[in-house]
């Protein structure tokens, strides 16, 4: 619990990289559907968008010899 004299945890902030990885940085936790810590190891890590990395959720930079193609921005139908 904070006190109201204590700063607030800094966001994390996502950011989605063209035809790449999303990038979390900041202060978050990764946690499995059941509730487990994924160890993150850093304060910044790149999650896997293109669904074929063999260190899920962790990008390894597959998506570039799979030719995976996504924009930075939402798409709207």
């Amino acid at each position: 619990m904070r006190s109201d004299d204590e700063a607030p945890a800094a966001a994390a902030t996502i950011t989605p990289y063209q035809d790449g990885p999303l990038l979390v940085r900041g202060d978050f936790a990764l946690v499995t559907p059941d509730g487990e810590t994924i160890d993150a190891r850093r304060g910044t890590v790149a999650l896997c968008r293109c669904g074929k990395s063999a260190l899920k959720p962790f990008c390894d930079g597959t998506h570039k010899a799979v030719g995976f193609r996504a924009g930075t921005t939402r798409e709207t139908p």
